[in-house]
C-alpha cells in the first residue's frame, strides 16, 4: 500500500510526512508483527551467545593455555563487518533467520566472553580458599561462589550485548529477517517518511527498555553491589566544594565473598 493510496489528499501520508498518526492507525499489525520478530530474534542469539560464552569463559579461566585463543578469536569475528559476516554465512544456511541468528551470536560472544571472564577474575581469593576450606569442589565452587561474585560483569556484558543486537537485528533485512530493519530499509527505498522513522523510533525505545529490564535485574540479583556503594559513600569525606564524586564499581570484597561462602554452607 503506497503512501498516497491512504491519508486522503490532505492526510498525512499523502504528503509524505515524518510525522503521522494515520501511519499508526493504519499499520498496528505490520508494526506489531516487526516488533515480535525484532525481539524474537535479538533475545535469542543473546541467549545462545550466553550459553556459548559461559562455559568458554570457564575453560578459559581454568586452563590459562585456552584464554588467548578464546579471546583472540572471538575478537577476530567481532571485527567482521555485518553485511561480510551475513554473506559469509548465507551459503551454510540460506535464506533464513538463522544467518541473522548466528552472526548475531558471534558478535556477541566478544563482549560476553570477556565480562565474565573479568567477573570470574575478580572473586577474591580468599573466597576461593573459605569455600575450598568448607569441603567444596570445583563444580560447587564455580556456581555457588564464583558466578554469582561474577554476574555484575556478567550482565553488565548481557546488556551491551542485548543493546547491540537490537541495532544489529536491523542489518538482517538483507535476508528478509530484520524485524524493524525490513520496515526501515523498505521506507528507505520508496523515501516513506512516516515507516522510517516509526521504525527506527520503536528500535530505539526497545533498546532503551531492554537495558533498563537488565539494569533492574542486575541490581535485583547482586544486592550487595549496592550496600558496598552506600558504605563508600558514608565514608567518603566532604571537602568545602561538596561531597566527592563517585566512583566507579570495585570487585567483590573479600568480606561480602565470605558472607555468600558461609551463607552458601
Amino acid at each position: 500500500m503506497s503512501s498516497v493510496a491512504a491519508g486522503g489528499p490532505q492526510g498525512c501520508l499523502a504528503q509524505n510526512e515524518w510525522l503521522c498518526g494515520t501511519y499508526l492507525r493504519t499499520r498496528q499489525s505490520e508494526l506489531l508483527d516487526a516488533t515480535v520478530e525484532h525481539i524474537w530474534i535479538t533475545a535469542l542469539s543473546v541467549t545462545i551467545a550466553l550459553l556459548i560464552a559461559l562455559p568458554l569463559a570457564v575453560a578459559a579461566r581454568r586452563w590459562r593455555a585456552a584464554r588467548a585463543p578464546a579471546l583472540g578469536v572471538t575478537t577476530v569475528l567481532y571485527t567482521i563487518p555485518s553485511l561480510a559476516m551475513f554473506a559469509l554465512l548465507l551459503p551454510v544456511f540460506g535464506l533464513s533467520a538463522a544467518v541473522v541468528v548466528t552472526g548475531l551470536v558471534l558478535y556477541s560472544l566478544t563482549v560476553l566472553v570477556r565480562n565474565i571472564l573479568a567477573g570470574l577474575d575478580a572473586v577474591p581469593a580468599e573466597a576461593r580458599e573459605a569455600a575450598q576450606g568448607m569441603g567444596y569442589g570445583p563444580g560447587r565452587l564455580l556456581l555457588e561462589v564464583e558466578l554469582p561474585l561474577a554476574l555484575p560483569a556478567l550482565l553488565a556484558g548481557v546488556r551491551i550485548a542485548t543493546v547491540t543486537a537490537v541495532s544489529l537485528t536491523t542489518i538482517g533485512a538483507i535476508v528478509g529477517y530484520g524485524g524493524l530493519g525490513n520496515l526501515i530499509y523498505d521506507g528507505m527505498e520508496s523515501y516513506f517518511k512516516a515507516q522510517v522513522l516509526t521504525a527506527s523510533a520503536i528500535c530505539v525505545v526497545l533498546a532503551i527498555v531492554a537495558d533498563l529490564l537488565l539494569l533492574w535485574l542486575q541490581r535485583a540479583l547482586t544486592p550487595w553491589t549496592r550496600v558496598r556503594t552506600r558504605k563508600r559513600a558514608a565514608r567518603a569525606p566532604s571537602g568545602p566544594s561538596g561531597p566527592s564524586a563517585p566512583s566507579a564499581p570495585s570487585a567483590p570484597s573479600a568480606a561480602s565473598a565470605q558472607d555468600l561462602v558461609g551463607k552458601a554452607g
